[in-house]
């Protein structure tokens, strides 16, 4: 099982290497499925708009809501996220099947159980490689999920590509 995850220290990093990773998989042919993030910074607010894509070109989806001024609960729109979760997992059962999965969090959701956390499951019940976004809130939630198998990943592109090749090599 090829299982591995990605922290960065700066905010949003982990987001950017992560759609950088994809594209660059991609360029190479190579077949993706997932969802990367990108944030959109707000004028009237401090929070952004958070947005994913679902890979390999799928459809952007708007996975924050606005809970309005002075609001500190979660701003994920759960919705949102089990639609994107729902053409993934569609995605893992089409032929031919994606080499790799890439998650942009395993966050609090996944922490959870919900999210993204089945369809991480299910790639590695399919042999798919999965490489996951995480922070250090949900790391440890993440290496309990993974049973310890999971693996940090390289934070520069060159080697975060390096190792995705090499688990779908290793995955045949």
């Amino acid at each position: 099982m090829q299982l591995a995850y990605v922290m960065t220290e700066t905010r949003g990093a982990t987001d950017r290497l992560l759609t950088s990773l994809a594209e660059a998989l991609e360029a190479k042919g190579l077949r993706t499925a997932g969802i990367v993030q990108s944030n959109t910074e707000c004028s009237d607010q401090e929070l952004c708009d958070m947005d994913v894509r679902v890979l390999p070109a799928g459809e952007t989806i708007r996975i924050s809501q606005s809970l309005g001024a002075g609001a500190r609960g979660c701003r994920l729109n759960p919705e949102a996220l089990e639609r994107a979760v729902g053409l993934v997992t569609a995605r893992l059962q089409e032929e031919p099947k994606p080499q790799i999965l890439i998650v942009n969090k395993f966050g609090k959701h996944e922490a959870d159980g919900r999210g993204m956390r089945p369809v991480i499951g299910e790639a590695m019940a399919l042999g798919i490689p999965v490489i996951s976004g995480v922070n250090r809130m949900n790391v440890e939630p993440f290496k309990s999920f993974s049973e310890g198998m999971a693996e940090a990943a390289p934070t520069e592109l060159e080697a975060l590509v390096a190792w995705a090749e090499a688990a779908m090599q290793a995955a045949g």
